[in-house]
């Protein structure tokens, strides 16, 4: 992927200023993993007493860092611990050399970070099926540490980006008897990306006190409504990680804080927004709300089918209200439905009503919504109190472009 992409008209106007979390520090490198001319590794490292916690694509072809990373996570938090990110090869789909790969690397890394091998996690992302020149990463460690900044997560979201067209980043900071706990995250991502996530690596740092059981707990929690209900192509990953590390290093404890809480879930929601924003050839930021479903599994499982609909996507790109096409979704998806029972709205404008067209239909009106660079298409399906929100984004011939040779 030699050329550079133009930026997603979706784009913030910058990448926001992150605050500085005591206890992680950055550095960033080119090593010529696969791209030339520009960082493509990035380490963290945390300081001891750490907590990590993660989630992660559950594909079946799952790659060797993924599988490294499940292993170890939930392990002791007592020492120190890193994190090695590379972009341009997924080490993925590559046999026993991929996990002699990783090998090397978190061995590389634990001698350069003075940390245990246990407590290096590293992901992949880019090329499936290409052997990943682990010796051009190892050759590096050495001085990724010697210039590690706490200063450093703008430079580390840049280093991890394959597709996207802008960096990734979100904070958010609480106040807490008197004290601030602070968070912030960097995230790449752009396509592939579907539920159980996709080929999106999120790391997110907060400097609170918080145990592994109780971060794994209220990460997986939130990804659920976060970055599980986005998606760009239908298509999950190989590769995917989202690790999240906690160190301690304000002394202030959130075990139970519902304020810390909802901080945490918007860091994720504006990560997972930011994702489907630099959608593959995206002009248009699409929301997929469904209510009056049986059950709130159910309400996802339509939701999905609308939000991965390319007929669907495509009349998004189009700027066209078309309705119908809702209705296909809906009754494809597999989850209960009464036809005459469905509404249907775009934006404020109700286009269906009890199985027919709304008496108050306006086609002027709903394609004046679709105009808009924010669409809504909204669902009630008159059957009961299950309800979903997810998060998708238009099909363009952009996507065709950037993916018909991506290898080139």
């Amino acid at each position: 992927m030699g050329k550079s992409l133009a930026v997603s008209p979706l784009a913030p106007a910058r990448f926001p200023d992150l605050p500085v979390i005591d206890g992680v520090t950055f550095a960033t490198i080119a090593a010529g993993v696969r791209y030339q001319g520009r960082t493509d590794v990035m380490l963290a490292k945390l300081a001891p007493g750490s907590a990590v916690a993660g989630a992660f694509t559950r594909s079946a072809t799952r790659a060797a860092p993924v599988l490294d990373c499940q292993a170890k996570i939930g392990g002791a938090s007592d020492e120190g611990a890193a994190i090695v990110v590379n972009s341009g090869n997924a080490n993925a789909f590559t046999g026993r050399g991929g996990t002699d790969a990783v090998e090397a690397i978190t061995a590389a890394a634990a001698e350069a970070c003075g940390v245990p091998q246990s407590r290096v996690f590293t992901s992949s992302t880019g090329v499936i099926g290409e052997p990943l020149p682990h010796e051009r990463i190892t050759a590096v460690l050495g001085d990724l540490h010697a210039k590690l900044d706490p200063a450093g997560i703008e430079a580390a979201a840049r280093a991890i980006m394959t597709t996207d067209t802008f960096p990734k980043g979100a904070s958010a900071t609480v106040e807490i008897d008197g004290k601030t706990v602070s968070i912030a995250g960097i995230a790449k991502g752009s396509g592939m990306i579907a539920p159980d996530m996709a080929t999106m690596l999120v790391y997110i740092f907060t400097d609170a006190v918080i145990a592994t059981d109780a971060l794994q707990h209220r990460l997986s929690t939130h990804t659920e409504t976060t970055f599980n209900c986005i998606t760009v192509d239908s298509d999950t990953s190989t590769s995917d990680a989202l690790i999240m590390a906690a160190t301690g290093a304000s002394g202030v404890e959130v075990a139970d804080n519902e304020a810390f809480d909802a901080a945490l879930r918007d860091v994720m929601m504006d990560l997972a927004h930011q994702v489907v924003k630099d959608g593959e050839g995206a002009q248009k930021f699409v929301e997929v709300a469904v209510t009056g479903a049986s059950n709130d599994d159910e309400a996802k499982v339509h939701a999905m089918a609308i939000a991965n609909s390319p007929l669907i996507k495509t009349a998004i790109a189009g700027e066209d209200p078309n309705w119908g096409r809702v209705v296909m979704a809906i009754g494809k998806s597999g989850a209960p439905a009464d036809r005459d029972r469905l509404s249907i709205r775009f934006g404020d404008i109700e286009v269906a009503r009890d199985g027919w067209r709304s008496p108050d239909y306006s086609e002027e009106d709903a394609a004046a919504h679709m105009k808009g660079q924010n669409v809504v298409i909204g669902v009630d399906l008159g059957l009961g109190e299950g309800r979903c929100t997810v998060w998708t984004c238009d099909l363009t011939h952009g996507y065709i472009d950037i993916n018909a040779d991506y290898r080139s």
